[in-house]
Order: C-alpha cells, then sequence, then structure tokens
C-alpha cells in the first residue's frame, strides 16, 4: 500500500500514463484515417468532375450529329440522360455485386 506522500505522485503518473495511451491509441490512428478519408474524398471528386464532363460532352457529340431544331435539342438531351442512367445503373449493379 502506498504512503500518504506517494499518492500524489502516483496520481500524476496515472495522469500522464493515459494521456500517452490516449494519444497513441486513439489521435494517432485518427490522423491517419482522416488522410485516407481526405484522399478518397478527393478521387471522389475528380471522378465526379470527370464524369460530368463525359456526360456534356456525350450531349454537345449527339446534338452535332442530329439536325438543328428545338425537338432535335430535346432528343439529344433525352438520349443523353438515358445514357448517363444507364451507366450509373450499371455502376450500381457492378458494386452490389461485388460487396455480396
Amino acid at each position: 500500500m502506498p504512503n500518504a506522500q506517494e499518492i500524489p505522485q502516483i496520481a500524476t503518473e496515472l495522469v500522464d500514463m493515459s494521456r500517452e495511451y490516449l494519444r497513441q491509441e486513439t489521435l494517432e490512428p485518427a490522423k491517419a484515417l482522416g488522410k485516407q478519408a481526405g484522399m478518397g474524398v478527393g478521387g471522389a471528386i475528380i471522378l465526379a468532375i470527370g464524369a460530368v464532363c463525359l456526360a456534356w460532352s456525350l450531349y454537345y457529340g449527339v446534338q452535332l450529329l442530329l439536325p438543328e431544331g428545338e425537338w432535335w435539342v430535346v432528343l439529344a438531351r433525352g438520349i443523353t440522360t438515358i445514357a448517363a442512367a444507364a451507366a450509373a445503373g450499371i455502376i450500381g449493379w457492378r458494386l452490389s455485386v461485388d460487396s455480396q
């Protein structure tokens, strides 16, 4: 059993040890996880921008192939919408198949 004079020293050591444990076991892994999450979010943003640019280029490509007129513009938008929805559906289907 510790003496009365040793109790403050033991309490200080306990607090220091707890702080060190907290830093090693929670803060450092959380920082590493945050870095990985940031890279994932950055990659997702870049892929989203690429998908929007791809859909945009598909729209203008279809619009160039069709004759001029307001209904042909509507058809180009419809074709682009169907193609983008099909691509999203295929990607979602493949992701759900891989996770099972």
